[in-house]
């Protein structure tokens, strides 16, 4: 998934003519205006075919379903923008989510410590054997993701689990607002916020960023990609028990197919409406935010306008094809992989 042009985001390498490529800034508009302006077109249809949507709380109910996915979206945009793929953070999160509901009656405040730290070894595992024994990262987490849905399967014994005491110590999280809308929901935004910034102004984003433009030219640049990556999927592993933690606090239950189970597609559906370029590289998890919103969106919009529920993968789909033609690169030189 990587590129092998030797571009970079401040040099654009020359064109056969010795003109500089301007792919990297005419062709961001998507990555920096599409996001926000989709969501905005989309919410706009459904207020017009659906007047009372604001005055009915569809904003916080988009707002609830979103945070989970966000969540998810932005542990795999960080994956994407190093050049990889994480199928298995959703999995990730549902294991999370069965754990806690599992523990937090006996444990309190500890079971969600301990759950999302141990996805975030999960994620850490992942990285390090894509790292160091380069199986594509494709294979190994759609390996990872069977082994964890078995997991899920056997530690709830194919039921649902449910809290059976200590439930205050997530609910606060969709029980408590600002400005109408849940603070999970709002914890999520800050974590992108803070994820940008990470992205934008430190050393191991900036690298992260390197990997995914240009893996051979970090290389030689000295950059210690194999960290790079081993830090990406930790991230993912993270925000996948973060999100976790957000399905027990909606539900107070958790099983292999009910709520958060089929976050995959949803969440790799936000990071790419996201801006996130399916070719690495570029990844915005402020605007990661709007492609999460979009997505939650969607059911609504498609109801709205008579496609029948059972079509929603379809729309998933659809919108994944037109965000990733929009993203990826044409860059000449450039390898789709």
């Amino acid at each position: 998934m990587s590129q092998t042009t030797t571009a970079t985001p401040t040099s654009p390498a020359p064109t056969a003519d010795g003109t500089p490529r301007r792919r990297a800034r005419s062709g961001s508009w998507w990555q920096r205006l599409g996001p926000p302006a989709v969501f905005l077109a989309l919410l706009l249809l459904i207020v017009v075919l659906q007047p009372n949507f604001f005055s009915g709380g569809g904003i916080r109910i988009v707002a609830l379903q979103a945070t989970p996915i966000l969540l998810i979206a932005l542990g795999q945009a960080i994956v994407i923008g190093v050049g990889s793929l994480d199928l298995s953070n959703a999995a990730m999160g549902l294991l999370a989510a069965i754990l806690t509901a599992s523990t937090l009656g006996s444990l309190g405040v500890v079971s969600p410590v301990l759950c999302v730290a141990l996805v975030t070894l999960v994620g850490l595992v992942n990285g390090l054997v894509f790292a160091y024994t380069q199986v594509p990262s494709f294979a190994l987490t759609l390996g990872t993701l069977g082994i964890l849905q078995a997991a899920s399967l056997v530690l709830s014994d194919a039921t649902t689990v449910y809290v059976t005491a200590n439930a205050d110590v997530l609910a606060w999280m969709f029980n408590v607002a600002l400005a109408g809308l849940p603070a999970a929901f709002w914890m999520a935004v800050v974590l992108a916020a803070v994820l940008w910034a990470v992205l934008r102004f430190t050393t191991v984003g900036q690298g992260m960023t390197a990997v995914g433009l240009n893996e051979t030219g970090a290389i030689f640049s000295g950059l210690r990609t194999r960290w790079l990556k081993v830090t990406a999927f930790t991230i993912s592993g993270f925000t996948a028990g973060l999100a976790g933690l957000t399905i027990i606090a909606q539900s107070g239950a958790a099983s292999s197919f009910g709520l958060g189970s089929d976050l995959l597609l949803p969440g790799i559906a936000a990071a790419i409406v996201g801006g996130t370029a399916i070719t690495g590289g570029v990844t915005n998890p402020i605007n990661v935010v709007f492609g999460a919103a979009t997505i939650a969106l969607l059911p609504i919009g498609a109801a709205a306008v008579g496609v029948p529920p059972q079509a929603q993968s379809l729309v998933y789909g659809a919108v994944i094809i037109v965000a990733v033609a929009l993203t990826m690169s044409r860059a000449r030189g450039a390898v789709v992989k």
